[in-house]
């Protein structure tokens, strides 16, 4: 690819991280290189199985404590902010080393929304991004400024999902 744009997904229904999911699968495919990050995950999922298996896609996820960010007190929130922004430095660092084609940037938007990761990093690192880098991010309600920096913008909307009935992420499907 010559021209690497940016994409976000976005909304409250199941699909985002499938869809980033499918992104970096294709690319791989083609010999793309790939860096996945995740962001405020650290669960066991059937993706990273997937993915491990992957030589060209490079995994990079949260570490440390992960609760839903209303539990935690004010200090697991700072520690959490502390260790979401090294992740993204981490992240922005090992694109300048690897030169990947894609970078899958997963649930940074409600990372930014949360206030856990400047938005204007975000921003800046996407305004500077190597000219062949596709960026894929995820999350819930990004802001205008992160909307008007992208070229794609899909959102999925929730109509019906089993969690309403008291269902609960199942292995396999969600995790």
């Amino acid at each position: 690819m010559d021209t690497g744009l940016i994409h976000i997904y976005c909304g409250d229904g199941k699909g985002k991280t499938t869809a980033a999911l499918g992104l970096a699968i294709r690319c791989a495919g083609r010999g793309g290189r790939i860096i996945f990050a995740q962001f405020l995950k650290n669960r066991d999922t059937g993706e990273l199985y997937s993915l491990a298996k992957f030589d060209n896609i490079k995994i990079i996820r949260s570490t440390g404590l992960m609760k839903f960010t209303f539990q935690m007190t004010a200090s697991e929130l700072a520690k959490t902010r502390d260790a979401q922004i090294q992740l993204f430095h981490r992240i922005a660092e090992q694109c300048h080393i690897d030169q990947p084609d894609m970078i899958v940037l997963d649930e940074i938007i409600g990372t930014i929304g949360l206030g856990l990761l400047p938005e204007h990093e975000v921003i800046s690192f996407l305004q500077n991004k190597p000219r062949n880098l596709e960026v894929i991010m995820t999350g819930r309600n990004p802001s205008q400024p992160l909307i008007d920096t992208a070229d794609y913008v899909s959102e999925i909307i929730k109509r019906k999902h089993p969690f309403d009935r008291g269902i609960g992420a199942r292995i396999g499907i969600e995790e």
